[in-house]
């Protein structure tokens, strides 16, 4: 069998390695931050149903467009949005790539804060920009000047901001992503795949966007919506940034039953976001009670949980998977992280922490 290195693969790629979140078939699967709980069985019913329709129609191609998904997205946002202001994709994933596409590639240069969100540098460097870095504050945090200092130092094509960062669960200040975009002449991209969790009266990066066409805030349905099967990804940035997205996006890129199941799905927001609440108080739940354990966690305004104090996170990683549970080693020393999920979920996790005792398996 052939290996890489016996294809003529392009030479910036050579010795990368592709995301590698683990897929085993547990029980218990908290390590990359789904929606554990289900769909609401009414709302499953009416998706069904719209699915059903798009079949029907499936001989087709899809609308271009997706005109009544970016204004079903746009509804749901708020913030004075249009169809106009809004971009859809198979995944935030995918919204990046086509983002790096356009404005990244050969040449140019994306900052990033790491740790951070590990998809970031790896769509970087599948468009062949250079991925620089620069690093955090204490706490994980990002201060405006800190910011400031990295844009003028690297002078990037592209600002990477996570908000809440994963897999930290760290906030952002407003004032940071203002202070960034008012020191660069690029694109400031923020990655919001978690703002439904974060605390209600925060505000969002999306009342950043009147008169600053170069920022783009990004989401998810894979989150809050329960939606990770489907790959739906959107933002909302000004008008001009979707031109640009016309010119490297695949024709008819989001399928007609990806469309019908999204706007099905918007078309009851509220009940599918009843679920953020009881996960919210999963997560806090789970930061309240790991001291007691031994761990510190760290602040998060996500639907996961860092905590610290792990003395060997490879044998804690492997007992709890023995135990059916399977969470995530990020890389950062000494450190696991854990999605919140349902009442029934987190207690398992907790016990089975438990039973290990202070500092993990060794």
């Amino acid at each position: 069998m052939a290996s890489l290195s016996d294809l003529p693969i392009r030479d910036d790629l050579r010795g990368l390695t592709p995301y590698g979140a683990p897929q085993k078939h547990v029980r218990y699967a908290l390590n990359v931050n789904e929606n554990t709980h289900p769909i609401p069985e009414p709302v499953a019913r009416e998706i069904i149903e719209s699915l059903a329709h798009a079949v029907l129609t499936a001989n087709r191609y899809p609308d271009r467009e997706f005109m009544e998904l970016r204004e079903s997205l746009a509804r749901y946002l708020g913030h004075g949005l249009t169809a106009d202001h809004v971009w859809a994709a198979n995944g935030s994933n995918e919204i990046i790539q086509q983002l790096l596409q356009a404005f990244g590639g050969p040449g140019r240069s994306v900052l990033g804060f790491p740790p951070t969100y590990s998809m970031h540098p790896i769509i970087t460097a599948g468009v062949g920009s250079a991925w620089v870095t620069a690093d955090r504050d204490a706490g994980f945090d990002i201060r405006p000047e800190t910011a400031v200092r990295a844009i003028e130092q690297h002078r990037p094509d592209l600002v990477f901001l996570c908000a809440p960062n994963n897999p930290t669960g760290t906030g952002l200040a407003l004032e940071t992503i203002e202070a960034a975009y008012d020191a660069t002449d690029g694109i400031v991209f923020v990655d919001e795949a978690y703002a439904e969790f974060m605390p209600k009266d925060k505000p969002s990066a999306l009342t950043l966007l009147p008169g600053r066409e170069r920022l783009v805030v990004s989401r998810t349905m894979s989150k809050a919506f329960a939606f990770a099967g489907v790959r739906v990804g959107y933002l909302a940035a000004d008008p001009v940034i979707a031109d640009a997205l016309r010119l490297v996006r695949l024709p008819y890129h989001l399928s007609a039953l990806t469309q019908a199941a999204a706007v099905a799905a918007l078309a009851h927001a509220p009940e599918m976001l009843a679920m953020v609440d009881d996960i919210a108080s999963q997560r806090d739940r789970i930061v309240a009670e790991l001291p007691a354990l031994g761990y510190r966690p760290w602040p998060t305004e996500a639907n996961f949980v860092l905590f610290e104090g792990v003395e060997n996170p490879q044998a804690t990683f492997r007992a709890l998977l023995e135990r059916d549970i399977l969470i995530r080693d990020v890389g950062i020393p000494n450190t696991l992280r854990v999605t919140a999920g349902t009442a029934e979920e987190t207690s398992f996790f907790l016990e089975s922490l438990a039973a290990l005792g202070p500092g993990g398996a060794r």
